[in-house]
């Protein structure tokens, strides 16, 4: 889990992760068109298997409605600050 910090442009944004390391993520190509990115918003990274402290995928965005849910039950109190 984490939250989109700051879009960096190309593709790449930089990403707060739930382990506090801060991780340059992209979109891989195949859920370009699916997936959208935007400062705030929740997301699954799934780590690169090279240089996985700095680097990771985007794999899922929540809507603010799924956010807002995963609020309320207490999932997100890893990402809060």
């Amino acid at each position: 889990m984490g939250v989109i910090d700051q879009r960096l442009g190309f593709g790449k944004t930089r990403v707060i992760c739930a382990d506090k390391l801060v991780r340059i993520c992209r979109v891989p190509g195949k859920l370009r068109r699916s997936v959208s990115t935007y400062e705030g918003n929740f997301c699954i990274v799934r780590p690169w298997e090279v240089e996985s402290d700095q680097k990771g995928d985007i794999i899922y965005t929540y809507t603010r409605h799924q956010a807002e849910l995963m609020h309320t039950k207490g999932y997100l109190k890893d990402l809060e600050s």
